[in-house]
């Protein structure tokens, strides 16, 4: 049996959004896991690094919008994947992982072990995690 949580770090270079999304969501939730408790936060931490290299399919660079609303009137603001991606791509990494997890208490906690870098310079900062490549 799997005990602690461990750290692992995912390449997203070259990846495509959705599925790398899907598989980090997994690996936080801890359904990879045979001790997987649904009302236990069970998963383990996720170092994703190389976000700007990231792959989106078909026509969604062109035609993909992500939306922010700031809370007053008329406040909402679209921002197309295309000028996301050269200022923000990790953003857009952390929403597509974050849109993936249960809408329920443990969505938080879950959240906060996932960490997205724009270059690999960012695995340096948990270095003395000893985070283990993840294959994809």
């Amino acid at each position: 049996m799997i005990q602690g949580n461990s750290w692992f770090v995912i390449d997203a270079s070259g990846q495509v959004l959705g599925r790398l999304a899907a598989r980090v969501a997994r690996v936080l939730i801890g359904k990879d896991k045979p001790n997987f408790t649904p009302f236990l936060n069970s998963g383990d931490h996720v170092v994703v690094i190389n976000a700007d290299k990231i792959r989106l399919t078909g026509n969604k660079l062109e035609q993909k919008v992500y939306r922010t609303h700031s809370g007053y009137p008329g406040g909402l603001k679209t921002v197309p994947a295309k000028r996301l991606r050269q200022t923000r791509a990790d953003w857009m990494v952390r929403e597509a992982v974050l849109g993936m997890l249960p809408k329920n208490k443990l969505r938080a906690s879950r959240a906060k072990k996932l960490r997205v870098y724009l270059d690999d310079k960012g695995l340096l900062r948990h270095a003395g995690q000893k985070p283990q490549p993840l294959a994809m």
